[in-house]
């Protein structure tokens, strides 16, 4: 079927907006026909990733717009950059001109009216979109926790045609923007495995390496996370999926918004799969997480997706009494305004007294490797330990936010698997 277009498409199409707008619209269009759209939908947010550098392509793109002088009609917010923009020497083997065009973009992207938060997890931040909103969604981890756990609808749209959705304000009504999309097929009943173990932070991390993986781009629907299951969870599993899959949306029944039970979360059908998750299976997955042997630690990784006020809170809370070993350096990731407000709850001082590094605008397992990360490195996100060992020198070991603390402080690798969820790790 032909693509639909409304008179102020059409009016784009024939540069009443100027040549920027018109080539924007082009690319818009371009993509609904690739994946058989019938119509384009209005779009109230974009949180997009063309302001992270890669190239100097990211910075004629941006520059094309903004000699242009386009601005945007709805509030557009920004992705991390491969650079601190308070601290850009914190990238090891980074040249003046790396740096120099990263900051030049990032500054551009703010001229044309972005809001600069810099994050991988904006929806840590008040004001984002709300349940059934239409939006453009970038970043991985991102898509995957705005479809799954506000609600909001949005394919994940790849670096340039991010900013020109953003800037029309259109999309492709197609995917998972619209009902039948987003439909669960694939069932993963986590219901046989022990209590208190579904209800551990690190057990999400590993359950969303593992259905990434199985589901590949299909919409999975996990049966059996406890009710109560908290953000900071949800978000690992949002973020582990996106990463060893390419699955963009999730249902967690009596979780998520749109899977008050198993029905509503498989639109009333049956999957097309339905896979029983076995203990094997989870120590499997989390051991492909943590090739590494223990031993001496080199540096811990924290952050990935970007730390939350209440990891924040956990994090002073371990480090209570406890310093980092002087061969070992621990990075905490985040936002701005994450950092802002867990220094104003007194989070920050015991977490600097204790010698952890916050970092703020990027991510470290971006290459060029943040200084002091290489050889053996720990941390407690699964999408950080699947991704670094082939972006960065680094051996990689997986575990807890407790064992990440524990092993900082000793200098080597320690794990508390002695009570509680632990034993089933040790099994």
């Amino acid at each position: 079927m032909p693509l639909e277009l409304n008179a102020h498409d059409r009016a784009l199409l024939d540069g009443k907006e100027g040549p920027i707008g018109c080539f924007a619209m082009r690319v818009v269009v371009r993509a609904a026909e690739i994946v058989g759209a019938p119509r384009l939908a209005d779009v109230s947010f974009a949180h997009i990733d063309a302001c992270h550098y890669y190239g100097t392509a990211h910075l004629d793109f941006v520059r094309r717009f903004a000699d242009a002088d386009a601005r945007f009609k709805i509030p557009v917010w920004t992705n991390t950059l491969p650079v601190s923009l308070r601290r850009p020497e914190s990238r090891a083997d980074a040249g003046e001109r790396f740096n120099g065009e990263a900051r030049e973009v990032a500054r551009l992207y703010s001229a044309l009216g972005c809001r600069p938060v810099w994050t991988c997890a904006p929806y840590q931040i008040p004001g984002g979109p709300d349940f059934g909103d239409q939006i453009v969604g970038s970043e991985s981890n991102a898509v995957a926790y705005y479809n799954s756990v506000v609600g909001a609808r949005t394919n994940k749209y790849g670096d340039f045609l991010d900013v020109c959705a953003a800037h029309v304000g259109r999309v492709p009504y197609a995917g998972l923007h619209t009902d039948e999309g987003r439909r669960g097929t694939v069932e993963f009943d986590v219901t046989g495995l022990p209590d208190d173990l579904r209800q551990t932070e690190m057990f999400c991390h590993v359950l969303g390496h593992l259905v990434g993986a199985r589901a590949g781009s299909r919409i999975p629907v996990i049966s059996g996370l406890p009710a109560g299951t908290p953000k900071d969870s949800l978000k690992a599993i949002s973020a582990a999926v996106a990463a060893s899959g390419g699955v963009a949306m999730f249902h967690a029944v009596g979780v998520t918004p749109e899977a008050p039970d198993r029905t509503a979360a498989l639109h009333g059908r049956e999957p097309d799969e339905r896979i029983t998750v076995t203990p094997d299976m989870v120590r499997r997955a989390r051991q492909s997480l943590s090739p590494a042997s223990d031993g001496p630690l080199d540096m811990v990784a924290l952050g990935t997706p970007h730390f939350s006020v209440s990891e924040f809170g956990r994090l002073a809370g371990l480090m209570d009494g406890r310093t980092v070993h002087p061969d070992v350096t621990v990075y905490v990731s985040t936002s701005r305004f994450v950092e802002q407000i867990a220094r104003e709850k007194g989070y920050l001082e015991p977490i600097a007294a204790a010698g952890i590094d916050v970092l703020v605008d990027t991510c470290t397992y971006f290459s060029p490797a943040i200084k002091a990360c290489r050889g053996r490195v720990m941390t407690n996100s699964a999408k950080w330990a699947y991704y670094a060992p082939g972006m960065l020198p680094v051996d990689v070991v997986f575990g807890s936010l407790e064992d990440c603390v524990l092993s900082a402080s000793a200098g080597e690798v320690r794990r508390e698997t002695a009570s509680g969820p632990g034993r089933f790790w040790s099994v």
